[in-house]
């Protein structure tokens, strides 16, 4: 919950406007990170190696360079990354073939509610393109997006902030008048270091200290945030 300062602080930056709101995909828009954990343990026992909780969490929101980066670490220089790549690529396909694409609660209420309002949205994830509009489209949720910004439109994946300057600047909005969603510590990391007005809704990774005071509020889910930020709102107008 919100205590008094940080109502009055959401009130006056609501009262103010946003000019956008940039959406992370998996683990915030899309309930995909628990289907993919599940993935990632069954494909390294395939290939002989023990994946870790510890090691799982480091890899939440990570690019796929990133990603490659961490095993490799953790594993040793012969880890089959492009060998664990596919696969998991592979049963991804396979799992969500025949089932709905997961959506996280609220994400629908919270993206119409944003159309309605004729605020532009737009998607920055680590993502590569393929698999973001094909999951986004499943999904029902590609037509609520002014743009999609994946790991094939930047140089420089998250943490660092480039996917959501990308999608400022093609939504022709000042970052520090965005705000963004995010569910993973190098998301909201880049979202802080753009300057964003940021709001963690964690997934599989809590918010530590450390990366809620990067946050301007840490909700349980899309739904609180909707909520939170109407009755704020509200509270704004009044005052």
């Amino acid at each position: 919950m919100m205590n008094t300062t940080e109502k009055e602080q959401l009130a006056d930056r609501l009262a103010a406007g946003f000019d956008a709101a940039i959406f992370d995909m998996d683990g915030t828009l899309l309930d995909t990170e628990a289907v993919f954990r599940a993935i990632v343990f069954d494909v390294m026992a395939e290939l002989g190696f023990e994946m870790t909780d510890h090691v799982h969490r480091r890899m939440v929101g990570s690019s796929h360079e990133a990603t490659e980066r961490l095993l490799v670490e953790s594993y040793g220089v012969a880890f089959p990354y492009t060998v664990f790549d596919e696969k998991c690529r592979i049963s991804m396909r396979a799992r969500l073939a025949n089932e709905p694409i997961p959506v996280k609660r609220g994400a629908k209420e919270m993206l119409a509610m944003l159309n309605a309002r004729n605020i532009p949205t737009a998607v920055a994830t680590s993502s590569r393109s393929p698999h973001a509009t094909a999951h986004l489209g499943a999904a029902g949720l590609l037509d609520h997006f002014e743009t999609i910004v994946t790991r094939d439109d930047v140089a420089n994946p998250k943490p660092h902030p480039e996917p959501y300057l990308t999608a400022a600047l093609r939504l022709k909005a000042d970052p520090v008048r965005c705000v963004a969603f995010e569910d993973s510590h190098m998301g909201v990391r880049a979202a802080h270091a753009a300057g964003m007005f940021t709001i963690m809704v964690p997934d599989l990774v809590e918010a530590t200290d450390e990366i809620a005071a990067l946050c301007h509020h840490v909700a349980e889910s899309l739904e609180h945030a909707h909520d939170h930020i109407f009755s704020v709102r509200a509270l704004s107008t009044q005052r």
